[in-house]
């Protein structure tokens, strides 16, 4: 696969306010690792090989547990994760598939049992970005760093 065009390079002002949006997400005061999960979540539902490689590496580095990244994929199915972070998971795969359903009324009261008001505004934002992300990288085939040494 070939990446088919960078595209901070082809629309920088419009990127400039995506950073930004980012940037705000980043900074809105939701636990970090709360954010690297629904980041790597979201990006394993797109098939974003590039932002599921950077936020898996990302939550390594801030401390998160091997066991842990690898079990995302399957959350419903491990008792590893808090009672917050599995309503954020159910939360983030509604929103990312959101034309298979839209969001119940059911999850979205579940997930208040979680989140302030303010704070699932900050997490539908949270997943909006990886969303967003997720689309930039996979129709332009953003390539996800390879060491050379195990490249097939």
């Amino acid at each position: 696969m070939k990446p088919r065009l960078n595209f901070f390079n082809a629309a920088p002002d419009l990127m400039k306010e995506v950073r930004e949006l980012n940037q705000a997400v980043e900074e809105s005061g939701l636990e970090r690792s709360l954010l690297h999960l629904i980041k790597l979540r979201a990006s394993q539902i797109n098939g974003c090989s590039f932002c599921v490689d950077m936020h898996s590496r990302e939550a390594r580095q801030d401390g998160e547990t091997e066991q842990r990244l690898y079990l995302v994929a399957a959350w419903k199915e491990s008792p590893l994760f808090s009672g917050r972070e599995r309503a954020a998971f159910a939360w983030t795969e509604a929103v990312t598939l959101i034309s298979s359903g839209g969001v119940s009324d059911e999850l979205y009261e579940k997930t208040l049992e979680h989140f302030s008001a303010e704070e699932l505004v900050k997490l539908t934002v949270a997943v909006s970005m990886i969303n967003i992300w997720n689309r930039l990288c996979v129709s332009f085939h953003a390539i996800h760093p390879v060491e050379k040494a195990r490249a097939a």
